[in-house]
């Protein structure tokens, strides 16, 4: 049976590019959207949570998505260097920077020859919540690898205590690479890394989030819009490969596991890493995910960002595209912003 071509008058359409980046998805959107209004990217951020946020629900959510989906929105630049802005978006609403997401999102453009490279800068300038972000891309037989330098990471807190219901006391750092995390060592806690634990960890994660966002106050010392805590990431060096210096295992937003080794997480990292184990620049190391997918990571500089210590990350990744997909709302769905089942 050969289906005919569908009528669309009585259907909303958005089309994306599905793309993943060492294992994490992301739901590129092309078109459908309307004009997403505002001067600068917190701004058009803004105007996303304020009054398109149907829109999210309905590709984040099933039936056309599911509870770890993440998704990225395309919008023109907001400032001068820039070649595009980007908005993310995940399960309980939008992130202020995505790794992963900047990684999958040159991929798609490079691969869709919407970008070119080597641009006349030698890099591709991307506008995000967190602030401005250099990408680069190399190709080697037929193997696109993209990394970026993201914007300063810091440390916010070391070696805090606190006690949380069904996981215990634990000793915890916060640090910023685009989003704040709250770290904990899992080897020391007898925290098993591997997908075989996954619902504990999921568990654990959400626990150990809510218990430090009651106890800490945090201040983002640029913008407000970026105080918050996004996740929980879980370290350990019981890894898979011999060349990995850890694993992480990232717990955001509500609930949903990062495939990947996060890239902001890793950003974070590597501010903790200067600090703590004195990691010098310009000396590569890589970090593994749940699911054995790897992000390399390098401290371009040091610098000070608003009297705190801090560094430039390079975080590189590879990433694949996975379909071209057309997204259809019939107006009579008795699910119009889907549903959301954990």
């Amino acid at each position: 049976m050969q289906f005919n071509d569908i009528k669309f008058n009585n259907y909303q359409s958005i089309k994306t590019i599905d793309a993943h980046t060492e294992g994490e998805p992301l739901r590129i959107i092309t078109s459908g959207y309307p004009k997403i209004i505002g001067k600068t990217i917190l701004e058009k951020r803004q105007y996303l949570i304020d009054n398109l946020d149907h829109l999210r629900q309905l590709l984040m959510f099933e039936p056309r998505g599911h509870a770890d989906m993440y998704g990225a929105l395309i919008t023109e630049p907001c400032t001068e260097n820039a070649d595009f802005g980007i908005l993310f978006m995940h399960n309980e609403g939008y992130s202020s920077m995505c790794g992963h997401g900047i990684i999958a999102a040159v991929t798609a453009a490079i691969e869709t020859k919407t970008i070119n490279l080597p641009t006349e800068k030698n890099y591709i300038g991307i506008d995000s919540p967190a602030g401005f972000i250099k990408a680069y891309a190399t190709q080697n037989n037929h193997q696109l690898t993209v990394s970026f330098d993201n914007v300063p990471a810091f440390v916010e807190a070391r070696d805090q205590e606190i006690f949380v219901e069904g996981v215990g006391q634990i000793t915890y750092d916060i640090a910023f690479g685009g989003a704040y995390y709250v770290f904990v060592d899992a080897d020391k806690l007898s925290i098993d890394c591997s997908a075989d634990n996954l619902q504990n960890l999921i568990n654990a994660g959400r626990a150990i989030k809510k218990a430090v966002m009651k106890s800490v106050v945090i201040n983002h010392p640029e913008d407000d819009a970026l105080s918050f805590l996004y996740g929980t990431i879980f370290t350990s060096k019981s890894t898979n490969e011999a060349s990995s210096h850890s694993r992480h295992v990232c717990i955001f937003a509500d609930g949903e596991v990062d495939r990947s080794p996060t890239g902001t997480g890793v950003s974070a990292r590597a501010a903790l890493l200067q600090v703590k184990e004195d990691l010098p620049p310009h000396t590569p190391i890589e970090i593994e995910s749940i699911v054995g997918g790897r992000m390399s990571l390098s401290i371009q500089q040091e610098c000070n960002y608003f009297d705190k210590q801090a560094v430039i990350p390079r975080v590189g990744g590879r990433a694949y595209l996975t379909g071209v997909h057309q997204f259809l709302l019939d107006e009579n769905d008795i699910f119009p912003q889907g549903f959301f089942l954990r």
